[in-house]
């Protein structure tokens, strides 16, 4: 017991904090760095790079080079003495020709490591020396620890020595194996060889790939070996050749599953680049579309593709865009999904300030438009800015319809985000602030449903609506068919047995089924997630002070809404502020009187809130 009161007293006695103790800490990181020494070399996965150990190994393999090219010289004399002295030749003919054959198979390998070659590589450029380039490769990419990546050294025309650096399972090995290898080691694709660029001789004439580029800068051709290109360092070379051999494993192009629609293409992304950007080319056959590629990430550094319209997009977006994307500080970038994120003007407004699409059709048209689409590696979403409140609200479906269907379809889901968003909340201020509004049969029908549910309203709209929330996202989480089976029927059972419980009314069951609904038929998920959301605040403000809570959250939604911005264009704009031309919003105009472009996406002044004028 005198322990145990101990123990509390100390736990509540205030302890001043322990002075830091500098000697203690640097002993500490001495002991640790003792340590870390002692552990296998392998293991180092800091980025730092040791240049001594590179020029000790690189002058190593260039002396064991030297003494096989020796040794091979010294048993070539002592044959071509033993076949003199049998045949009665003079030995110091076949002497001297030895002496220059030595000289000719050493050339540039055999030219001694210099300060120089480091120097290069410090400065992250290729070293004329091979050896040099190859110690620098296995320390970057751990090898060979690092087991996916693969170094291929050969001779060029049995002679020049070289090496492939390539990432296993990224590159497509008939490339190498076929087109690349046999061409390279091939002395018949040398014989018109003089001593012009070699570099240049065998892109020009030995080398039958469509794409390969010349980089000597090592800070480009280590992301694009990441990427599955094939990096072709030669002995005597200060470039390197970037081989075009990507082959990874890749989704085919199928219906996508997030935007259906009944007329329209049946096409969506994949997660590969190249393909989406096909995908888009395929739709835009046009000189002025741009794809510009710029890596994500400073650890994972995945590519996004700007493309954009160069006679339609603002150019001031554009260069807006590409700063943010640059200026993007964050080690992983897994998807479009987070580089909206990272991308959009304030992270704390509720609406979505990018739009993302599974549709190329749909993003084609946002190009048109004048909006900037990005297109993230590794995802099947693209996302498109600026983003309008109204462009949410919209369908590719639309345009494919008659102007009337799409003008219904418009007004129904306008309907349907009035409905998710306040039918609940104006349901609370009724029953509880404002009965005497209810016609008097229904107010006493209401009444006797309500005389066995213990529950007070605001109580009984929160639990049905959590339920319906945990029902749609266990829905949504089950996979195939039997989640979607079990939404259904799991909010038939679960609201008859709480009508049957006395838990909650039976016209609420009907109030929260309409809200559902009407959340559902909203085609950007989102721009749902906000308003469902958005519902649980009117609910609260209808609570707390009926109609006229209502109408306050109407204003400070209101308010935030008009505030917003999206790349520099308000979220409400065409509607507000008013412009020369607006596009359709929510009345569709017929397609010979609806224009394609507007001037609505221009970027805002933020000083003086006027319109920028395309050309100036």
């Amino acid at each position: 017991m005198p322990n145990i009161l101990k123990a509390v007293i100390d736990l509540f006695t205030y302890k001043p904090p322990q002075k830091f103790k500098a000697e203690e800490y640097s002993q500490d990181q001495s002991q640790s760095s003792e340590n870390a020494e002692g552990n296998d070399s392998q293991e180092n996965t800091s980025e730092e790079i040791d240049w001594q150990k590179i020029l000790r190994q690189a002058d190593d393999q260039q002396t064991r080079e030297n003494n096989q090219v020796s040794g091979s010289a010294a048993n070539t004399s002592k044959q071509a003495k033993d076949g003199a002295a049998s045949t009665g030749r003079p030995a110091v003919v076949i002497r001297r020709r030895n002496r220059q054959k030595k000289g000719a198979g050493q050339g540039s390998q055999g030219a001694g490591i210099d300060e120089r070659d480091i120097a290069l590589i410090k400065n992250g450029m290729v070293a004329p020396n091979i050896a040099v380039n190859i110690e620098y490769v296995k320390q970057k990419f751990s090898v060979p620890k690092n087991q996916d990546i693969v170094i291929r050294e050969f001779n060029v025309a049995k002679r020049i020595k070289a090496f492939l650096v390539f990432v296993d399972g990224m590159m497509d090995k008939t490339v190498i194996n076929q087109f690349v290898l046999p061409q390279l080691m091939d002395t018949a694709n040398f014989k018109d060889f003089s001593q012009e660029d070699i570099l240049d001789y065998i892109i020009r004439n030995v080398i039958s790939i469509y794409q390969v580029s010349r980089i000597k800068e090592y800070s480009k051709i280590i992301p694009q070996i990441l990427n599955g290109v094939t990096a072709l360092f030669i002995d005597g070379c200060n470039e390197a050749l970037l081989i075009e051999s990507r082959g990874f494993e890749k989704r085919s192009i199928e219906a996508p599953r997030t935007e259906n629609v009944i007329r329209g293409p049946q096409e969506g992304f994949t997660e590969n680049l190249r393909t989406n950007l096909s995908l888009l080319r395929k739709i835009i056959k046009s000189e002025k579309l741009i794809t510009e590629i710029l890596p994500v990430g400073n650890k994972n550094r995945i590519n996004c593709a700007l493309v954009y319209l160069d006679d339609t997009a603002d150019p001031e977006l554009v260069k807006e865009v590409k700063r943010r994307i640059r200026n993007i500080k964050y080690d992983f970038v897994e998807s479009s999904g987070m580089l909206e994120q990272l991308l959009e003007d304030n992270p704390f407004m509720l609406f979505p300030q990018v739009i993302s699409t599974e549709r190329p059709d749909r993003a084609a048209s946002f190009i048109m438009e004048g909006q900037v689409v990005i297109v993230c590696e590794g995802s099947p979403f693209v996302i498109a800015v600026p983003v309008t409140f109204f462009h949410l609200l919209h369908s590719s479906e639309d345009t494919m319809l008659r102007w009337q269907y799409g003008t219904f379809i418009r007004l129904t889901r306008f309907l349907g985000v009035l409905i998710a968003s306040l039918v609940p909340g104006l349901w609370m201020a009724l029953v509880q602030f404002h009965s005497e509004m209810i016609p008097t049969p229904l107010l006493l029908s209401i009444l006797k449903m309500r005389e066995a549910v213990p529950f007070p309203v605001v109580v009984e709209v929160l639990l049905m609506e959590v339920a319906f929330e945990l029902i749609r996202e266990g829905g949504i989480r089950v996979p195939g068919l039997i989640g979607q089976t079990l939404g259904i029927i799991g909010a038939l059972i679960l609201g008859q047995a709480a009508v049957a419980a006395g838990l909650v009314s039976p016209i609420l069951i009907i109030i929260v089924a309409i809200t559902g609904i009407g959340n559902f038929v909203i085609p950007n998920y989102s721009l749902a997630m906000a308003i469902r959301i958005i519902r649980f605040f009117f609910i609260f403000m209808g609570a707390v002070l009926g109609f006229y809570g209502i109408s306050v959250g109407l204003t400070i939604l209101l308010a935030l809404t008009c505030s917003m911005k999206s790349f520099g264009v308000p979220f409400l704009a065409p509607f507000t502020p008013k412009t020369r031309r607006s596009s359709d919003l929510i009345v569709r105009k017929p397609l010979y009187k609806q224009p394609v472009t507007g001037n609505y996406l221009d970027t805002v002044s933020r000083r003086s809130g006027l319109y920028h004028k395309r050309g100036e």
